[in-house]
């Protein structure tokens, strides 16, 4: 039994795991439909007489399966290697190769890789024996190369998994299984987005689509619609989520099946849920905050109409606990408090399964998040109790998984009530039980955790060591941040980049007295090299996770650099927003790491940069105003150090920035007298790991040109793009595609053909922290950071590698997206390009012709730097009187390579 709680004046809020819970209902795309295939293997054999000669056999297959669905999968093995066992005794090769398969996804559920991986092989080798010519073969060996195919990936084994996915799909063809095929092509689109191919992949979704809307089997069309709307919604694709999961419904509701009718309004409840996570995540005004309102109460309103449609207790329980989410939300207390009666009843009287055991769990989780403990249900006993029974439950199903959720959310309530030694001890508990079905992705929960309570009870060696292996677990799972099981959807900016801040913030902290003398290179306060070091190491590889995330994939080559190699005269600044103070950290060439830390609230640096950014980005702005906050930035970010950076003799300065300090151009900072573009070559980059290091070669100098000056897809006409482009022309040769001759197509044609080492593209596009909305536009249409990437990226094997420099003169951040940089920065690493230079806001035609003519000029002299050439095109218009104000020439900024 567990102590009784003892009582906090207040439950403190914090940082929470996140349950998902369309994949306990919803077909999950990672297991392609489990039922249908059983179902269809099943029948197949049957009527080929395979399981007929034995009926004993036959039910106990029968009664894992029902087993296996209903989650009790410790029970389901029992059964199925009973079965196996009368199956091989009875020589049924067949059969049982089909129930070695159907193990290991029962192993795989549990955590048992050892035994997940021995019953596939085991379940292959026997299907060697049996000629191409038994007319089963195809169906059991469709079954068990998907079954071996999804094992494949969540080994991170992507290619051989897609080679294996595209044979179960042949096997299931020859079969002539639909369901099957589908399923298994559902799964080779996740595979190839994982290995970067997305067109590939979204021709094949493309195609499922059509195929799928135009089956005339209304359970078969329903399944895949669900699939479909549920991989779309994990990629990020909610609009088209959205879509087919409306045309679910409607399926839904013509079938009259209640459960079917439940999983199709869970599953649009979700990805209104989804919608307003999105637009919650980057709201900044009435109207954002307004629209994240209306999504929540319509993925409310799905909910409710689940909880009355359902008829199954785990069908309703998730329906309840999705809609408690919301009503605590959206502080409707009553309501709550009278649902929370309604699932307690609810609770009593549903089986123990896996679905119930997170149940209780989210449940669990919601009302720690909730920010009135004033009510009954929402105190410590209550919450307590629930995950006592979930604890119980999961030991009786012998599902470690669960039993190390349990343990670790109960952790955390004992954590936020105060009772750190009992929160520690169940906190290990949880961590001993993931790592022993070596379940990363969740371990690395329960070691952040455990830094927490070392550091809330100072125990600050502990505190680093335990943060520091979570990271390195998150580095270990970056392949599977976004699709990392089943149960737990992450919110990246509550449980994955948190950990990153709070060891960054660990590290800088002075624990020894002012007083005792500099150690490790000379720094003040305990803050030693050794900790600067891997502080920065740290800082570069949230960057990394950040644009992973972003990606929604593990998808950029990461390798360390040290500056030495790269430039002498550059100074990199690693400034870092914590929620006391401004971390600034510099590396000066040939020198040790330095610190600077400036006390100031979160909330007030990030007020003061988006006022910057609002005050740059207009062009009649209060002059006054604008060099004032412009003072402020300069004061945090560039004093501290100015004395250094004179002393050194840099030249040019590299920013890895955090957060907001995206959004503002660094060489307009002002120092009272002048820019900070007037005395230092400034480029961005997401962080060295990220740089390709070769510099410019201006012997091959040529430029491939496009643009629209027209008016296209709604954006307005853009006149000046053709001068623009007729002026890059005549100071770098190459070729020119504008307006009908900017296609998708065109571009890809050019790339692939032609040594282009420079990409110039004049035309509307947007920057997001939304891949999705992340896009240039061309004359057949907007093509999104993913898209260009392939595009670009598709070059003869016998040209240069790699582009040089790729120029987007046209683009702009979307206006009231405080991460929208994020699609900089996304742009940047993922184009092929050692370099991008593009715009923070759209600016006038006639200004960017001018500043891009001279740009080349500059690039093309030798010796001169990329970073060199933009401050010099720069300061040509900053010299010129009519465009002096910084909202002509500060937009522009550099990332990646400045050599």
């Amino acid at each position: 039994m567990f102590k009784p709680f003892k009582f906090s004046l207040a439950l403190c809020l914090g940082l929470v795991i996140f349950l998902s819970w369309e994949n306990l209902i919803l077909p999950s795309p990672a297991m392609a439909n489990f039922s249908s295939l059983c179902n269809s293997s099943l029948r197949s054999l049957r009527l080929c007489g395979s399981i007929s000669s034995n009926f004993n056999s036959s039910q106990l297959l029968q009664q894992g399966k029902t087993l296996y669905e209903g989650e009790q999968f410790a029970e389901a093995i029992k059964i199925w290697r009973e079965a196996e066992r009368n199956f091989a005794a009875q020589k049924d090769t067949l059969s049982q190769s089909l129930t070695l398969s159907f193990l290991s996804l029962a192993y795989q559920k549990l955590g048992d890789r050892q035994s997940a991986q021995s019953t596939i092989d085991q379940s292959l080798n026997l299907l060697q024996t049996i000629p191409d010519s038994n007319p089963e073969k195809n169906q059991v060996l469709a079954t068990v190369l998907n079954t071996k195919g999804r094992w494949q990936q969540s080994l991170g084994q992507t290619e051989e998994a897609l080679l294996t996915l595209q044979k179960a799909t042949a096997a299931y063809q020859k079969a002539g299984d639909e369901q099957g095929r589908i399923g298994s092509l559902i799964n080779q689109a996740q595979t190839l987005q994982s290995l970067g191919f997305y067109q590939r992949s979204a021709k094949i979704l493309t195609q499922l689509q059509q195929n799928i809307q135009q089956q005339t089997n209304p359970q078969l069309k329903l399944k895949g619609l669900l699939s479909l709307s549920s991989i779309l919604r994990t990629n990020g694709d909610l609009e088209t989520s959205q879509e087919l999961g409306k045309q679910a419904l409607e399926v839904a509701e013509k079938l009259a099946s209640p459960s079917a009718l439940t999983t199709a309004l869970i599953n649009l409840g979700n990805t209104e849920l989804a919608l307003a996570r999105r637009v919650e995540a980057v709201a900044e005004d009435t109207a954002d905050n307004q629209q994240v309102q209306q999504r929540k109460l319509a993925a409310l309103t799905y909910y409710q109409k689940a909880t009355n449609t359902a008829n199954s207790g785990n069908q309703k329980l998730q329906a309840q606990v999705n809609q408690m989410r919301l009503l605590l939300e959206t502080k409707q207390w009553r309501e709550a408090e009278s649902l929370w009666r309604e699932i307690q009843s609810e609770l009593a009287q549903t089986p123990t399964s896996r679905s119930k055991v997170f149940a209780q769990i989210n449940l669990a989780n919601s009302l720690l998040k909730s920010p009135n403990s004033n009510w009954e249900f929402i105190q410590p006993q209550s919450i307590g109790k629930l995950l006592a029974n979930a604890v119980q439950e999961a030991k009786s199903l012998a599902d470690k998984r669960a039993e190390s959720y349990s343990l670790g959310v109960l952790g955390e309530l004992y954590e936020k009530t105060g009772q750190f030694r009992d929160a520690e001890q169940l906190t290990k508990q949880a961590l001993q039980q993931a790592n022993s079905i070596n379940a990363t992705d969740i371990s690395y929960l329960w070691e952040w955790q455990l830094g927490r309570l070392y550091k809330v009870q100072k125990n600050w060696e502990n505190a680093i060591a335990s943060y520091t292996t979570a990271i390195n677990t998150l580095k270990s799972l970056r392949s599977d941040l976004v699709n990392i099981n089943p149960e737990v959807q992450f919110t990246f900016r509550d449980s994955v980049e948190p950990v990153y801040r709070e060891l960054v913030d660990l590290l800088l902290q002075p624990f020894t007295p002012p007083s005792v003398p500099p150690v490790d290179g000379g720094e003040r306060g305990g803050v030693t090299q050794t900790k600067l070091i891997q502080a920065r190491l740290v800082i570069e590889s949230l960057q990394l996770a950040e644009l992973d995330n972003f990606f929604r994939e593990a998808c950029l080559d990461a390798k360390p650099e040290q500056i030495e190699k790269l430039d002498v005269k550059a100074a990199i600044i690693y400034p870092v927003i914590l929620p006391d103070r401004l971390e600034i950290i510099v590396s000066l060439p040939q020198k040790p790491l330095k610190n600077y830390k400036i006390s100031i609230s979160q909330n007030q640096v990030e007020s003061t940069i988006n006022q910057l950014e609002q005050a740059l980005a207009i062009r009649h702005s209060n002059q006054e105003e604008r060099l004032q906050i412009s003072q402020q930035v300069y004061d945090w970010l560039i004093r501290p150090m100015k004395a250094d950076l004179q002393a050194s003799g840099v030249q040019t300065l590299v920013f890895i920035s955090d957060g907001s300090l995206r959004n503002i151009p660094m060489a307009a900072l002002h120092d009272g007298q002048q820019y900070l573009l007037e005395k230092y070559n400034i480029a961005l980059t997401p962080g060295l790991q990220l740089l390709r290091t070769q510099p410019l070669n201006r012997e091959r100098l040529r430029a491939l040109t496009g643009g629209l000056s027209e008016e296209r897809e709604g954006f307005s006409a853009l006149p000046g793009v053709r001068m623009e482009l007729q002026q890059i022309n005549a100071e770098v040769p190459g070729i020119t595609l504008l307006n009908q001759d900017f296609t998708s197509r065109s571009l890809s044609r050019q790339v692939a053909e032609l040594p282009f080492p420079v990409v110039h593209l004049a035309t509307h596009g947007q920057f997001s922290s939304n891949f999705k909305q992340t896009f240039i536009l061309a004359w057949d249409g907007p093509i999104n950071v993913k898209q260009l990437d392939d595009l670009l990226r598709n070059r003869n094997p016998n040209l240069p590698s790699e582009i040089e420099l790729l120029v987007l003169s046209a683009c702009e951040t979307a206006t009231g997206d405080s991460r929208a940089a994020l699609g900089l920065a996304g742009v940047a690493v993922r184009a092929g390009a050692r370099s991008t230079l593009a715009t923070l806001w759209k600016v006038s035609d006639e200004s960017t012709a001018v500043l891009m003519s001279e740009f080349y000029r500059e690039l093309a002299t030798p010796g001169t730097t990329k970073a060199e050439a933009l401050r010099l095109a720069q300061i040509s218009l900053l010299n010129n009187r009519r465009y002096r104000n910084p909202y002509f020439w500060a937009p522009y900024v550099l990332v990646g390579n400045w050599l």
